[in-house]
């Protein structure tokens, strides 16, 4: 048997960030008025997907029921592969140095690498296994996940594309996603990526702690951030077909394959509030100063993953996208700092304001706790002395994922020759000005 169904040509999406959703790809095939029917129609299995715990605080709670062709465990027995560049946490093969750090873009791969095998682990803190802390990988990728498919029992996926588009096939159904969006998958869903533009590149947060939610407001208010209803996600789809493929997992930080007869992609109909979802960078509502003084990169936190200690995270994702800049008497780059948390940058396009020169789109840096970083010479000189007014910042995207844990890079990222190790060249031209006088 090879026939696939789809209820909607076009791709379309469900709206809301942590709603429970419900959506069927064929008519009736949710049951009404329970989950788990004696017979589900359509001769479907029920089976519930958690990726919290059952007892999980109503808010906290993130489970979907799907009624799919085969259950899940309709699988061969996984046996181990190898596991490439992909590290997990705790990082224990070379010592993570205080050091900051940069990277230049890694290069397209020339073989064919579809996006599991072109995944580089950069950096990583806490343990995966007491689900702690991050991964931070770099993919790379030119040929579609065909008969493949992935699943990651260590963390959810935050992926960040810098070049080229995903089409993400889940079990929840499809999200196309380009560079200037980010893609989640909670941990546990199987997917496979195809690459509508040929080739691919971006960053992925392996998030082994609470799963991501959205910041408070606080003293904000009602408005402002990321909003709810820009959150899309996918309506159901499903494909029936009989065939070899292959089913790879990241389990307790190393790979593994099982053999399937059939596509793991047979959700007919889902309701629940854990899916992947898509958010478009481009509508975040940025907070900015009217008055004095640089804010701290808090205000412009897209989604958080808290840990036990509050207003401390696990992770934060946090932009600094296009915007207005109008503060008074004020040194507007980020000011030089040292803090607790540790900095892990990315940039989309553009130009970073701190960084004019050598921080390039699909560059990274790291900046780890205590680490003294801030603007390069040129950048200080040139805004010590600018002309304060109304300032756009436009044509730029970076990113942060900022963690309360030390982040330490992978033997491959110290060694690379991608990794600038004339970073810290860029600030040695700092001048001393003190004159004694006020």
């Amino acid at each position: 048997m090879n026939k696939s169904k789809q209820e909607h040509k076009e791709l379309t999406y469900l709206c809301g960030f942590g709603n429970e959703h419900e959506t069927e790809a064929l008519p009736d095939a949710l049951p009404k008025g329970q989950f788990s029917p004696q017979k589900v129609k359509y001769g479907l299995y029920a089976e519930q997907f958690n990726s919290t715990a059952f007892t999980a605080p109503r808010d906290k709670n993130r489970r979907t029921w799907t009624y799919r062709i085969r259950p899940s465990i309709a699988m061969g027995d996984f046996t181990p592969i190898d596991n490439g560049l992909i590290c997990t946490a705790p990082i224990t093969e070379v010592a993570a140095p205080p050091n900051v750090m940069r990277w230049d873009a890694l290069p397209m791969p020339s073989e064919p690498t579809d996006f599991i095998d072109g995944l580089t682990t950069i950096a990583a803190n806490g343990d995966a296994n007491t689900q702690v802390g991050i991964g931070i990988h770099v993919y790379c990728a030119n040929t579609d996940m065909d008969k493949r498919f992935f699943y990651n029992a260590d963390g959810e996926l935050l992926i960040v594309p810098q070049q080229g588009q995903l089409l993400a096939y889940t079990e929840l159904g499809k999200l196309l996603v380009k560079p200037g969006e980010i893609l989640v998958i909670p941990r546990g869903i199987k997917f496979k990526i195809k690459l509508p533009e040929g080739n691919a590149r971006g960053y992925i947060c392996e998030n082994y702690g609470a799963p991501l939610e959205l910041p408070e407001r606080g003293p904000v208010g009602a408005n402002g951030y990321a909003n709810e209803r820009d959150f899309e996600y996918p309506v159901a789809w499903f494909e029936d077909i009989d065939d070899k493929f292959e089913l790879v997992a990241k389990f307790a930080g190393n790979l593994f394959r099982a053999n399937l007869d059939h596509s793991p992609l047979d959700v007919v109909a889902w309701v629940g509030n854990s899916a992947p979802y898509k958010y478009d960078l481009a509508k975040f509502n940025t907070i900015n100063t009217v008055s004095y003084d640089h804010p701290d990169p808090s205000i412009f936190t897209v989604l958080t993953s808290p840990s036990g200690t509050a207003g401390t995270a696990n992770v934060d994702f946090v932009i600094f996208p296009p915007r207005w800049m109008v503060a008074e008497d004020t040194f507007r780059p980020p000011y030089y700092h040292r803090n607790i948390m540790s900095e892990f940058m990315g940039l989309i396009e553009g130009v970073y304001d701190a960084k004019e020169k050598g921080f390039e789109p699909g560059g990274m840096s790291l900046h780890n706790c205590m680490t003294p970083h801030g603007p390069e010479a040129d950048v200080f000189e040139a805004a010590s002395n600018a002309k304060l007014e109304p300032k756009r910042y436009e044509n730029t995207l970076a990113f942060m994922f900022e963690s309360r844990y030390v982040i330490a890079p992978t033997k491959f990222a110290l060694e690379t020759p991608a990794k600038q190790n004339d970073y810290l060249d860029c600030w040695q031209g700092l001048k001393k000005f003190y004159t004694g006088q006020p």
